[in-house]
């Protein structure tokens, strides 16, 4: 097996597209101090908050901890645990492994195939990236752990990854939502062509979400962002009665507002997780501002939101609690 084969290949708990990035995510870390000193090596105590926070910031939604991926990701052959008494790592608890002195690298072949290909670093690194977390986090999560990738480098995922993606899902989902974002209604153009508008998964692809319309929304670009990192969700309508028309009064114009109303009975709301602090007016009108607020699409005759991937986001992306509509 290959290098890039087993950075493919990591063993990781599953369970029903349940996220757990801890292996990739200190994989990903070990490359980028690889990359800054190819000798060094990661004390767990002096890496242990480091490790944390992209744990924080890039894992799922519940509680985890660092020592796990420290010790696991030696059975994977790419990572080795030394101890004050030795080679080994003394197991999965915390203060085991700041007792007894741990410390990791990458294993000594591991390092022996950079020096010799140093273009491997890159190629593993965008595997770790692609097969785990959307394109939308790939740049902010290489700064984190220190990367620098070279952007024409071919990945030499298409041996990897398994699946095809589907070059027409942008296009199907920005039709459907007719070119704006489905939380703020952003619509920018040049010209005939829009600007700033991205189809977003809804379901990750690199957990199975499928290149269809039913698992896409058209966002902006900072939209889309918060939705990955779990600052915005998807939520369920709350149901409204009916209100019976009055058969004197004028027939009511099926206009946005009417439409955008319509959709939101119907469909979904965007959720704001209570987690996210901004005190700015710009994070108030395009954050704490969408709390309640109506999905704005598909169009009529339009995919909806399959409630299968809804429910995947709301349990393995969105942060906390959804905070209440602002009132009025």
């Amino acid at each position: 097996m290959s290098w890039v084969e087993r950075a493919a290949n990591l063993r990781q708990w599953s369970r029903s597209g349940v996220r757990a990035p801890h292996k990739p995510l200190l994989f990903l870390y070990a490359l980028g101090r690889y990359q800054q000193d190819a000798d060094g090596e990661l004390r767990y105590t002096a890496v242990e908050d480091d490790l944390r926070q992209l744990l924080v910031e890039y894992g799922p939604p519940n509680r985890t901890t660092p020592a796990y991926p420290f010790h696991h990701l030696v059975n994977d052959g790419v990572w080795e645990v030394r101890t004050d008494r030795g080679p080994g790592s003394p197991g999965t608890e915390v203060r085991e492994l700041r007792a007894a002195g741990a410390a990791g690298r990458l294993a000594p072949e591991l390092r022996a195939a950079l020096r010799r290909e140093p273009s491997l670093l890159g190629r593993l690194a965008r595997v770790l990236l692609d097969l785990h977390f959307p394109p939308s986090l790939h740049g902010d999560l290489c700064e984190a752990v220190g990367l620098e990738l070279d952007p024409a480098q071919p990945t030499g995922l298409a041996a990897a990854s398994r699946r095809p993606r589907d070059p027409r899902m942008r296009e199907r989902v920005l039709t459907a939502y007719e070119y704006r974002c489905a939380f703020c209604g952003y619509d920018g153009r040049i010209g005939a062509v829009p600007v700033g508008l991205e189809a977003a998964h809804v379901r990750w692809w690199a957990f199975g979400g499928p290149d269809e319309v039913d698992n896409g929304l058209c966002l902006c670009s900072l939209h889309h962002k918060l939705f990955d990192k779990g600052v915005l969700g998807l939520g369920e309508a709350p149901a409204a009665p009916d209100t019976p028309a009055d058969p004197d009064g004028p027939a009511r114009p099926d206009g946005p507002e009417n439409r955008e109303g319509r959709e939101g009975r119907e469909g979904h709301r965007v959720l704001v997780s209570q987690r996210f602090v901004g005190h700015s007016v710009a994070a108030r009108e395009q954050v704490l501002a969408l709390a309640g607020r109506p999905l704005l699409g598909p169009q009529a005759g339009g995919w909806a939101v399959a409630a299968v991937h809804r429910s995947w986001h709301s349990s393995q992306v969105f942060r906390g609690e959804p905070r209440p509509a602002p009132a009025g």
